[in-house]
């Protein structure tokens, strides 16, 4: 016991700043009123690392302080670095790809002359929206299909890369000649090894801050189809049960919800019907 104290207060004198038990719990109670994240007791080295870059940034000495400035208002523009700061983005380019010829047949089907709608509500770095719009053209067989993306995320710094449309060709290993050739633009000189969307994706797609859990998230619908996926798997089931009740408000009857293949939905606790793993779809009378 004497020995595992000893390591314990060698890892503790080890870091820059002095992090408790009691940090940790302020942080997850923080991050999750202000974004739904439940934080595991095994993120705590995580929590340390990222949160101890922001009091680097505002030159502040110790968590206590740190914390004690958001709590009480003093800090109010640190909120959106915290929550960036906290929030995991990964993503890449069809992940999940068993969704996209399931939007694709959608969109084919759409009639009227009303744009058809796609909202991707965790937009990340990009990938994702910019695979849906690629699945949008090749559906409509035009880069400039009928159809509209809202693409969002609660991280500015995500988003901000998401609307550059830049990307290390290495991200694209695995998309057919055809597809890049198509939709992407090799760099050339200082830009060799790099690749830019074209203009008529970025056209098609509406980048926008946002938070799920606010309480109005000024989305026009109905929409045709909403992407959440792989961000209720961080949410408890009262949070995700409140939250997939309110996307059944947008989207319009007969459209469809895809979700994480790592999560699920109570089906008891939802209108929804489902489809098949990881999608599920409004009643025409709902």
């Amino acid at each position: 016991m004497a020995r595992r104290a000893e390591n314990e207060n060698e890892l503790r004198s080890a870091k820059e700043f002095n992090f408790t038990t009691n940090d940790f719990k302020r942080i997850r109670s923080l991050i999750y009123q202000r974004a739904g994240i439940t934080l595991a007791d095994s993120k705590q080295e995580m929590v340390y690392s990222r949160v101890a870059r922001r009091l680097r940034a505002r030159k502040i000495t110790s968590f206590e302080t740190y914390l004690s400035h958001l709590e009480n208002g003093a800090m109010e523009d640190e909120w959106e670095a915290f929550t960036n700061a906290l929030t995991t983005n990964l993503t890449s380019f069809f992940r999940e790809a068993q969704h996209f010829p399931v939007l694709a047949e959608q969109a084919q089907k759409h009639k009227g002359s009303d744009a058809f709608l796609v909202w991707c509500s965790a937009s990340s770095t990009g990938e994702e929206p910019y695979s849906i719009a690629i699945t949008l053209c090749e559906a409509f067989n035009t880069l400039k299909p009928p159809a509209r993306v809202i693409a969002t995320d609660i991280d500015t710094n995500v988003l901000n890369t998401a609307q550059r449309g830049v990307y290390a060709i290495e991200k694209l290993e695995k998309m057919s000649p055809e597809r890049m050739k198509r939709f992407f633009m090799r760099g050339k000189g200082s830009n060799e090894g790099m690749v830019k969307v074209r203009p008529e994706l970025q056209e098609m797609i509406t980048f926008r801050q946002l938070n799920l859990l606010e309480s109005g998230w000024n989305i026009r619908g109905p929409l045709d189809i909403i992407f959440c996926r792989n961000v209720m798997i961080y949410f408890e089931m009262e949070v995700k049960i409140a939250l997939v009740n309110r996307i059944y408000e947008v989207i319009r009857p007969g459209g469809y919800l895809f979700i994480g293949h790592a999560e699920s939905i109570p089906r008891d606790k939802t209108k929804f019907q489902y489809v098949k793993p990881a999608i599920y779809r409004k009643p025409l009378n709902g």
